[in-house]
């Protein structure tokens, strides 16, 4: 039966492979499953990374005094 989700292939150390087989028996998932939740934490991660940089070049940026008040800009 075909899967509906498109598949991957990963090759990983003893050591990194021994710490996803733990936690998968400690949660009581696969190792897809913690392999997918591992990565997709990885990726929030370096999401969140981008968005502080992001945020800090914008504080620097910043000009209160060219800013809209709260009450201007929801007249």
């Amino acid at each position: 039966m075909p899967t509906k989700n498109p598949r991957v292939n990963i090759i990983v150390e003893q050591p990194l492979y021994i710490a996803m087989h733990d936690l998968a028996n400690s949660e009581g998932i696969s190792m897809s499953a913690i392999a997918r939740d591992l990565i997709l934490e990885a990726i929030e991660l370096r999401e969140d990374v981008a968005l502080a940089t992001l945020a800090d070049k914008r504080v620097k940026t910043f000009n209160r005094k060219a800013s809209l008040s709260h009450d201007d800009v929801w007249k």
